[in-house]
């Protein structure tokens, strides 16, 4: 019994080993093949795993939108469906474009394209209207498509078509703004694109639509944009504007209307434009925003700069008298009224009332040119304004040190000078405004999702350009304008406004000299003027008949004014006549002394009396040879001279 017992404990233990090895060896490959599974072919499996329960999606936020000031979108994003297809799952390509085609409106022949390519995923249409993508998701489960599928896309849509479009932009492909407000902000209002991991069923529909919709929207905390747009003030700009073009058959309009107290820019607006929406089917250059990056010579507008200039360094009084010839000659240049005729004996009132040329040409010799060039910097010329618009000019100025007297008597007139639409009416607004020039703004500010303001923009003072006493003068003279001058038409009954007209001729484009019978006509001017509220300004390049800005520019302020008085609730002036001054008495008072450059009158034909007379009223004095009827001058009729130049007049008898 004892070795029996012995021989099966034996037994006992080693089948005992046999079984624990039995177990070692299984864990040590089961310990293998897992290390195998996890560490080798991990990554592989995982991923494996992955692709038959979902997929790994790129989720798109929408754009911020851009609100005008009263809060009216100009533009929003939606997000939107857009259809791929995967080439490696399509059993029957001639199928499938068939049938897909006039789903989608795109033709067979792209469809089958895009299946040629091969891979897994093709884009076939981008921003589906809801209409295709329920007839696509139609046929996909008709048909049993496993090779087609969505994705959410957002779309930039604008929801008043062309309104403001040349001051928003529009958005290309990847959701980048390529023009206006969209590419300025372009990557404060940028949506957002994030990879996500998700769940999908059989057909490759997400099933966690909760966590799938979330995260889709995870990236809305984008900023949105207020301008200080008007939106109805930008639709009675924009309606003017087009009436415009279809009475003067212009190349182009462009008009601006802004707050003097505050540089905000209530409208602006050019013609033709285009449709942001389909921004593709237009000319590049309707993209264009000329406000801000078309340069021009501004003609008569500029001389109510050249008007604040002379006033403000005391070289000109209102009443002032000036003697004007229709013409002056300066370095051998002639300077003509706009007529060609001359208005005689008149003060510096009536030179601004009528935009006498032969009157500015002498202001601005007596002024020089380091002090208009000095004046023309203080209002803004010559640089960007910085308003938050991209591809803005800065226009042109003359060196004062090249500048010889045909430049200064040619600026004075507006001319050798070039300048953006903005840099105007920013002008403009500084003598609306006291004196004071105001940066331009379009954007208000910039808000959070969650509507706490990112940044705001506040009223910023640039400088004070002639003094407050100077400033009401020359107010005056602008408001005498429109009362009963160059600018009748641009007048509102009961309502007091100030401004100025102007017609220049167009530079050639490859800058050597001027266009024969090409015009630019221009009107920029503020009301009511005793408390000004609005600055418009009007620029129409190349019109069809009547060239004149009094004729054509200020007809269409009157009727932008008129319907923004009603718009604002402007009330009209107590007394529509009040500021107004009786300038031809002002005609009849004795020469003051006079100053700086004179026209030198025509004595040829007087007697001795008659031309000592004239000589001496204009300025001059007089050397007489001989006795009799002048016969000739040292110095030319209509020549602009400095005053006390002594004119030799030869005399013989008849």
């Amino acid at each position: 019994m004892g070795m029996h017992s012995k021989r099966q404990q034996r037994k006992l233990a080693a089948n005992i080993g046999i079984v624990t090895a039995g177990i070692w060896l299984i864990l040590v490959c089961l310990a293998g093949r897992y290390a195998w599974i996890q560490l080798v072919q991990g990554d592989k499996l995982a991923a494996w795993v992955r692709s038959e329960t979902g997929e790994q999606r790129e989720i798109h936020s929408p754009r911020g939108a851009i609100l005008d000031r009263n809060g009216r979108e100009l533009a929003v994003s939606l997000m939107t469906k857009s259809l791929f297809v995967d080439p490696n799952s399509v059993q029957d390509a001639n199928d499938v474009a068939a049938r897909l085609a006039p789903l989608i409106q795109v033709p067979e022949s792209e469809i089958l394209s895009d299946i040629a390519q091969g891979g897994g995923f093709v884009w076939v249409k981008h921003y589906l209207s809801s209409d295709e993508a329920a007839a696509v998701r139609d046929l996909i489960r008709e048909a049993d498509y496993n090779c087609l599928g969505f994705r959410d896309e957002a779309k930039r849509f604008y929801p008043n078509d062309m309104l403001a479009a040349n001051v928003l932009g529009f958005v290309g492909t990847d959701d980048i703004g390529l023009d206006g407000i969209e590419q300025a902000y372009d990557k404060l209002i940028k949506g957002s694109r994030t990879e996500s991991f998700i769940q999908t069923d059989m057909k490759d529909n997400p099933i966690f639509n909760s966590i799938f919709s979330r995260q889709r929207y995870e990236g809305d905390r984008c900023k949105t944009i207020e301008l200080t747009l008007d939106a109805t003030a930008q639709f009675i700009v924009e309606q003017a504007l087009d009436e415009a073009m279809a009475a003067n058959r212009p190349k182009s309009i462009t008009a601006i209307v802004m707050n003097p107290k505050t540089g905000e820019i209530m409208a602006m607006a050019s013609r033709p434009s285009y449709n942001p929406n389909q921004f593709d089917d237009y000319k590049p250059e309707t993209w264009k925003n000329k406000a801000v990056s078309f340069i021009y010579e501004p003609g008569s507008t500029f001389k109510a700069v050249v008007a604040a200039a002379a006033l403000q360094e005391r070289a000109v009084t209102p009443n002032q008298v000036f003697v004007d010839p229709g013409t002056v000659m300066v370095s051998g240049r002639a300077i003509q009224n706009w007529n060609g005729e001359s208005f005689g004996t008149v003060t510096f009132t009536d030179v601004v009332k009528y935009s006498l040329n032969t009157g500015f040409a002498q202001v601005g010799l007596q002024l020089g040119a380091k002090q208009l060039t000095k004046y023309a910097k203080l209002f803004g010329f010559g640089e960007p304004t910085g308003v938050e618009l991209p591809a803005e000019e800065s226009g042109i100025l003359f060196n004062p040190d090249e500048m010889r007297d045909s430049d200064i008597a040619t600026m004075a007139i507006g001319q050798s000078i070039a300048v953006t639409p903005l840099q105007l009416v920013t002008a403009m607004a500084a003598i609306a405004n006291d004196g004071v020039l105001m940066k331009p703004h379009i954007v208000k500010s910039v808000c959070n999702a969650d509507g706490s303001v990112y940044e705001e923009t506040k009223p910023e003072v640039i400088r004070r350009t002639i003094e407050s006493a100077t400033d009401k003068t020359l107010v005056g003279l602008l408001e005498q304008v429109v009362a009963s001058g160059g600018g009748q038409k641009a007048g509102v009954r009961g309502y007091r406004i100030a401004g100025k007209t102007g017609t220049a001729q167009k530079i050639r484009e490859n800058g050597a000299g001027y266009m024969e019978g090409r015009y630019i006509a221009s009107f920029c001017g503020f009301a009511p003027v005793e408390d000004p509220q609005i600055v418009v300004y009007v620029m129409i390049d190349d019109p069809s008949g009547i060239y004149y800005g009094g004729q054509i520019a200020a007809p269409i302020a009157s009727e932008i004014f008129s319907q923004l008085f009603r718009y604002l609730q402007i009330e009209p002036s107590s007394d529509p006549f009040a500021g107004m001054k009786d300038t031809q008495a002002a005609g009849q008072e004795a020469h003051p002394a006079v100053t700086g450059k004179v026209v030198v009158p025509d004595v040829v034909g007087l007697d001795a009396s008659e031309a000592t007379m004239r000589l001496e009223s204009a300025g001059l004095k007089i050397q007489a040879n001989g006795r009799g009827t002048a016969v000739s001058q040292s110095e030319s009729p209509h020549a602009l001279v400095e005053a006390g130049t002594a004119v030799t007049v030869q005399f013989a008898p008849e």
